[in-house]
């Protein structure tokens, strides 16, 4: 999309954390002093010191990151490794609150959110919120910092989380553009999301957009479309190359090649209007459109529609992102690609705290299933073609 439509969408970075307890687990005031005794002596009494689901864990024989999903009623822990977890809370008289202890001995309780570029805000968003649903699951904080494309501010950040002392980070970079890798310079683990780095070994989460791409053309093409281009983004970007792939893969599976050159420009409407009325001249036949985002659906629906072509009567429009300002404003309705961005965030934040909680979770990069959202502006071909 249009890094300046988009830059509107951009938020503060903010602070999330709760108040952080002391670091054996116990409450600041853990010693206090009570009134004086009948023979006038000042005594002093000493508060029982928390259990801490460490030692739950340690106790039903589990690890903390099991401990943690038992404790919080998380689906993906057996009945019976539940119920022992349970009863070791209850031998120990665990009460999970984090005012209280820390959910890893001697560490913070925090991790830090760091946004390489917040002109890619759209994607942000609901990152951000899959990933903080995660952290609230296994009572982690996080603290969130907008790097805003400088590598200066960027330095700065990375120092302002070390002396906070975070357990991990979580560096949300830009689907488009290498992201920078930042595990050398800070030594905790560091996971990527939304962005791959040139260092083999980091772990990164993306969605997996050549999947994308073969999912739109094949939906085309289930619908008798034959005559499919292409309209993108700019020309060599990771998304862009990858959704391309995706489409010309779909299409020489079927025995069929895209109808013209893929139009590579801006993420813009303005760009897609552009685009189609030159395809109108070039492939006047053509009765499919995949588009490389909604952003650029919006303006090649309203392209066609203003040269007379009905949507999706006569030409197929597809989008990608399932961002609902385009894809649910455009008419008619577009059917595009979701990423899941939310599952994204959540499944990197699990795979900062196996490594926070000494898993060992592999390196590289995970590609993360999109799925089809099919919605009026595709439809079988007009009958007679």
């Amino acid at each position: 999309m249009d890094r300046a439509e988009d830059h509107a969408e951009r938020t503060a970075g903010r602070v999330l954390a709760l108040p952080r307890p002391t670091r054996d687990g116990a409450p600041a005031d853990g010693r206090t002093t009570s009134g004086a005794s009948r023979s006038g002596m000042m005594r002093r009494v000493t508060a029982r010191r928390a259990s801490t689901l460490t030692e739950v864990a340690a106790r039903a024989g589990v690890s903390l990151t099991t401990a943690s999903k038992a404790i919080n009623g998380q689906s993906r822990v057996s009945e019976e490794t539940r119920a022992r977890v349970l009863k070791a809370a209850r031998e120990l008289s665990f009460t999970p609150n984090p005012m209280a202890r820390s959910l890893i001995s001697g560490r913070s309780g925090t991790v830090g959110l760091v946004i390489v570029d917040s002109l890619s805000q759209r994607f942000v968003v609901p990152t951000m919120l899959g990933a903080e649903a995660a952290l609230s699951e296994i009572d982690l904080t996080m603290i969130t910092s907008d790097a805003r494309g400088d590598a200066g501010r960027l330095k700065a950040i990375l120092d302002m989380l070390r002396q906070r002392k975070v357990d991990g980070i979580l560096v949300l970079g830009d689907d488009n553009a290498v992201t920078p890798s930042l595990s050398a310079d800070i030594d905790v683990p560091v996971v990527y999301v939304h962005g791959e780095t040139t260092q083999p070994r980091d772990i990164a989460h993306v969605p997996d957009d050549r999947y994308g791409g073969h999912l739109l053309a094949e939906h085309l093409l289930d619908t008798g479309r034959r005559r499919i281009a292409h309209v993108s983004g700019p020309a060599g970007t990771r998304a862009v190359t990858e959704r391309a792939a995706g489409v010309q893969s779909a299409l020489g599976s079927a025995g069929l090649e895209l109808a013209a050159p893929i139009a590579y420009g801006p993420w813009s409407q303005r760009w897609g209007r552009q685009a189609v009325e030159r395809l109108l001249t070039e492939v006047p036949d053509v009765d499919a459109i995949v588009c490389g985002s909604d952003q650029i659906a919006y303006g090649v629906v309203t392209g066609l529609q203003a040269a007379g072509r009905g949507v999706p009567d006569d030409v197929a429009v597809t989008g990608y992102d399932n961002w609902a300002p385009f894809a649910l404003e455009t008419d008619p309705p577009l059917t595009t690609v979701d990423m899941n961005l939310e599952d994204l965030g959540a499944a990197a934040v699990r795979d900062l705290f196996g490594i926070i909680d000494g898993e060992r979770v592999g390196h590289g990069v995970r590609l993360h299933d999109c799925t089809l959202v099919v919605r009026e502006s595709t439809g079988p071909a007009a009958t007679g073609r």
